[in-house]
């Protein structure tokens, strides 16, 4: 890393390299199971594709309410309590997606389809409460460029995070498939502990304000027409996101015949871009409107979907079966969308972050914050039950043009929103 690169991660106040740790460790064990809880609930446990879909969709409806009340509690209670009670709630209902079977047959009316999407709702709704108090207080202790190489900071210790979770995943997952679950669930717990351990209480909330005059508050903070505006565009970029998570790993193993391990290795691809990345491309365009980086990133999202959509005119065959002499190429696709959504990422996640906290005040930044987070839940549950469908229904193949024309129009939102914003909150200097 250039010293340039280090340079821009000095100097935040200890509390920040406190949360970076914590975040680094809980998404160590969401690295555990993302590329292969879909595997395990299709492919093992036997789970339509499109019900896994729902029971995301699901689990992200809980997390976008559980996020507003986040927000609401944020700037109410104070943004430490809400961290922590968030992360001790992750501790037990993570782990439960251990349990799924065992639910399903313990309580007669519910399937392992049932039981998984009722694990789903609880982990969405503990989930969701720590995100818009964590990004708060993030905010609280920094301002203008530096805000920016702070949630860039986070991002890369949670892809640092990430990638070691895939790689170890992988490995858990071969051995014994629940215990990345379990696993899961266990590293929410320590950060609760490093949380209420090491991080101070900098925001007190306003709990002197009577309950209607708050909800008031938080009502006006986040109807605001540009925060709508902003959350609508950050839908469609979670509808990309969701892709990874729900249909690649199982274009990964159904096309290219790819073993877990060989699943958790080639995802390590996008916590490594994010993590050399992260930090040099962001200051690279930090002098841009902060629009004109996110429509960078809609570039990247397009072309990472095209490319998979060439592993399916390759044609390969279920599995590749006998190992396909074109195998390594659509290997190689793959790999090079994991890059490319990767440095739409690296773009999209603190460049929008930063955008919504200049919408509003101190006061307002966990409610619009929340809405961003609730946005994103939204995407992410449309576009793992829509990605569902289309598998489930044989259209796997139009998916990927599908999205490339949502990053199209995405593009287009992006140019409109920018003419409602002042070069300030558009991220360029006063003097500029």
């Amino acid at each position: 890393m250039s010293r340039l690169s280090f340079d821009a991660v000095r100097g935040f106040d200890r509390s920040v390299y406190v949360v970076a740790v914590g975040q680094l460790l809980n998404v160590f064990g969401s690295g555990l199971v993302y590329p292969f809880a879909t595997i395990h609930f299709h492919l093992e446990i036997g789970i339509a594709l499109s019900l896994v879909g729902l029971g995301l969709l699901v689990k992200n409806v809980s997390t976008a309410v559980a996020t507003t009340v986040g927000g609401y509690l944020a700037d109410r209670i104070g943004r430490k309590p809400v961290m922590v009670a968030a992360m001790a709630g992750n501790a037990v209902t993570l782990a439960g997606y251990a349990f799924v079977p065992a639910i399903a047959a313990a309580i007669d009316p519910l399937d392992p389809a049932g039981a998984f999407i009722a694990v789903s709702a609880l982990a969405g709704a503990t989930n969701g409460l720590y995100t818009p108090a964590g990004q708060a207080y993030i905010a609280d202790l920094t301002d203008g460029a530096e805000r920016d190489r702070a949630y860039s900071l986070l991002k890369v210790g949670n892809n640092v995070g990430f990638g070691t979770g895939f790689v170890v995943g992988g490995l858990l997952y071969e051995w014994a498939e629940v215990t990345v679950f379990l696993a899961d669930g266990a590293t929410s717990a320590v950060v609760a502990v490093v949380l209420f351990a090491l991080v101070p209480r900098i925001h007190a909330g306003q709990e002197d304000v009577a309950l209607r005059d708050s909800v008031g508050d938080w009502g006006a903070a986040i109807t605001k027409r540009r925060v709508l505006g902003l959350a609508a565009l950050n839908v469609c970029f979670a509808v990309l996101y969701a892709q990874m998570q729900t249909t690649v790993p199982v274009v990964a193993e159904a096309e290219l015949g790819l073993s877990s391990s060989e699943i958790g290795t080639l995802f390590v691809l996008n916590p490594l871009t994010l993590v050399l990345l992260q930090i040099p491309l962001v200051d690279a365009v930090s002098g841009w409107r902060r629009t004109r980086g996110l429509v960078l990133s809609v570039g990247f999202w397009a072309a990472s979907m095209a490319v998979v959509w060439l592993v399916y005119l390759l044609d390969l065959g279920p599995a590749a079966a006998g190992r396909h002499p074109l195998l390594a190429v659509g290997v190689g696709l793959l790999g090079l969308h994991l890059v490319a959504r990767t440095v739409g990422e690296v773009l999209h996640s603190p460049i929008s972050t930063s955008l919504m906290s200049a919408l509003g005040s101190d006061g307002e930044r966990g409610a619009q914050l929340s809405m961003l987070e609730v946005a994103k839940r939204a995407g992410f549950g449309i576009g793992s039950f829509v990605g569902g469908v289309f598998f489930d229904y044989g259209l796997a193949a139009w998916l990927w043009p599908s999205l490339i024309g949502v990053s199209l129009l995405l593009g287009v939102g992006l140019l409109a929103f920018e003419r409602t914003l002042s070069p300030t909150e558009n991220g360029l200097a006063a003097e500029s």
